[in-house]
């Protein structure tokens, strides 16, 4: 049977080198001359440098973005932005820093430069979330796809070993959830693949020698291939989890993904065995569950939800917002198995 397949490819300028930072004035220079740069609370100093770099095109430095991007934070930073009238977003920092320019973005219709500190993948897609009331919602629109993307490995090497490895496990679970989403397609894949690769070889060795710049760039290269594959086909399952635990319990957002990856990759593997056996022929490994539980444990990371703040009569909650509507999975979800799921997850059994 001859290939049959839709591949939207998302326009953006990528400039990947070690010192990349160094060419922030040029880049910033394509897309506005008033510019607003964005970063957390504690990357306001790394902020301060960009505005130094771009120097008097630099309208303010805003370092308010906030983890799940909440929509009262969205509110304040939309009208803070218009009250300055400037024309491009630097957002420089993790998924929090660019989700917040991507609100922004989508407001007002400007273009956004993302300098990744993190391996979110954020800056490669056209997706964000807001959440409100507890409730996180995921929404996609062209526009606020970065249009110019600086990877510099040297921005990584601050990241503490704590935040690497669950940042880098996250970049793995789009490639993962790509391998089986029902927008599957073979240049998504080979990309999905290969991220899985990277990531998977390069985090134990950021995890023990953060200063490893070439570790660091496998796997700020495995994260975007990560971010690539998110915004280019539809997730499944662990998004839907990932994004209703950490809506409504404000979970850290990597180390939820990085809880529950192996425990998603179980209940998908009966339903997308040639999808689950790519994800294991990428880690080297016979079982991919089994090899993302044991990558947790190689890197430190947290293994069980309720380490990391979900309370225990959550579960219920969780189960209820994670069926209430319907979504593309490659196995049928069904209430009881996603309980047990989270229970396993809660508890920080091996899938």
């Amino acid at each position: 049977m001859s290939l049959r397949f839709t591949y939207d490819c998302l326009p953006s300028r990528v400039v990947f080198r070690t010192g990349a930072l160094d060419e922030l004035a040029t880049e910033t220079a394509r897309l506005g001359s008033r510019v607003f740069i964005i970063s957390t609370p504690g990357q306001r100093r790394l902020a301060e440098r960009c505005a130094e770099l771009i120097g008097a095109s630099t309208v303010a430095v805003y370092d308010k973005a906030q983890m799940h991007t909440p929509a009262d934070s969205v509110r304040s930073a939309c009208a803070y932005f218009g009250q300055l009238q400037a024309d491009c977003c630097v957002a420089i920092g993790g998924g929090s820093t660019i989700g917040l320019a991507k609100a922004i973005a989508f407001e007002h219709r400007i273009p956004i430069l993302a300098v990744p500190t993190t391996y979110s993948g954020s800056e490669a897609t056209a997706i964000w979330g807001l959440t409100e009331n507890g409730i996180k919602k995921v929404m996609r629109d062209a526009h606020v796809q970065p249009r110019t993307i600086l990877y510099d490995p040297l921005l990584t090497l601050g990241l503490p070993p704590g935040i690497s490895g669950p940042s880098g496990v996250n970049a793995i679970a789009h490639c993962v959830e790509a391998l089986y989403s029902e927008a599957a397609n073979p240049l998504v894949s080979m990309m999905a693949e290969e991220g899985i690769r990277a990531l998977g070889k390069s985090l134990p060795q950021v995890v023990t020698d953060p200063r490893n710049v070439e570790a660091r760039s496998d796997s700020l290269y495995g994260a975007w291939l990560g971010g690539v594959v998110l915004g280019a086909v539809g997730m499944a399952l662990h998004h839907k989890l990932c994004h209703v635990l950490g809506g409504a319990f404000n979970l850290p957002h990597a180390e939820t993904h990085t809880i529950v990856l192996p425990h998603a990759v179980a209940y998908n593997t009966a339903a997308a065995p040639e999808a689950v056996r790519r994800v294991a022929r990428a880690l080297g490994v016979d079982d991919a569950a089994q090899g993302l539980f044991e990558l947790n444990l190689a890197i430190g990371a947290w293994v069980a939800l309720k380490d990391i703040g979900m309370p225990a009569d959550g579960i219920d909650r969780a189960v209820q917002l994670a069926t209430a509507n319907p979504y593309y999975n490659p196995a049928p979800i069904r209430p009881e198995a996603i309980r047990q799921l989270l229970t396993n997850a809660w508890e920080g059994r091996r899938p």
